[in-house]
């Protein structure tokens, strides 16, 4: 993870999505649905539900909507049936993209991500093309705002917290995990008084690949474009920006 920062992409991405709120909030309604669906209604013994919960919550979504969510996936009978899909592919400049889709329709979800592809520099590839080149982390970001810690005793406590790593810039500290370990990670620093601006389980790449200036807005109109369908939840990608 060395020299690879999540927060300013969060940070970008939390600042174009504020005009968007409605349709980021059907989003998450629709991944706390599948969470409930598959593990139950109860956060403390569905760990995926937990984290809808969380990644609601610092989207500043409604708890009404949360509960309405809730209250929906436990209703019996079959409801909504919803599958997840992880598409593959390149962006200008060889840039490597995984978008992780959630959907009812896998016809009209495969054509959307393929225009956005398609239309704007890139191209979809086989599956594997590109997973290979990321690691699936648990991320957590402190703000270092108002934080009376250094960054020694901030590491200290992410490593006794059984974090694997820890990244600090002036504004955040970035700290990964096994995902495996996540939950009591997360769970340990909660309780130590830390108050947790992002956590998540994530999709890291390996290395970075830098994107040339002229090809930046070309690369941010295909991320506007996969970001604005219903049907995708998450993008990842490798551009270093």
């Amino acid at each position: 993870m060395s020299g690879h920062s999540k927060w300013s992409n969060i940070q970008g991405r939390k600042n174009a999505q504020d005009t968007k709120r409605g349709q980021i909030f059907q989003k998450i309604s629709r991944e706390i649905y599948m969470a409930v669906k598959s593990g139950g209604p109860d956060p403390s013994t569905n760990p995926q539900l937990r984290m809808m919960m969380d990644k609601a919550k610092s989207a500043n979504m409604p708890n009404d909507n949360v509960k309405r969510a809730i209250a929906k996936g436990s209703q019996s009978g079959e409801g909504e049936n919803y599958e997840e899909i992880t598409y593959e592919g390149y962006g200008p400049n060889g840039i490597a993209v995984l978008v992780h889709t959630l959907t009812d329709n896998r016809n009209r979800t495969g054509t959307n991500v393929r225009v956005a592809f398609n239309k704007n520099g890139g191209s979809l590839g086989e599956t594997g093309s590109v997973s290979y080149m990321f690691d699936r982390k648990g991320y957590l970001a402190i703000e270092r705002r108002d934080l009376a810690v250094d960054e020694d005793t901030m590491l200290m406590n992410v490593l006794e917290a059984g974090g694997e790593d820890m990244e600090t810039s002036d504004e955040v500290f970035e700290i990964y995990t096994e995902p495996s370990d996540f939950i009591s990670v997360r769970d340990a620093l909660e309780a130590s008084g830390y108050k947790l601006a992002q956590a998540e389980i994530t999709m890291v790449p390996q290395t970075t690949n830098e994107l040339p200036a002229d090809k930046r807005a070309l690369f941010q109109t295909m991320l506007d474009k996969l970001e604005e369908d219903d049907d995708v939840s998450e993008v990842f990608h490798n551009a270093e920006m």
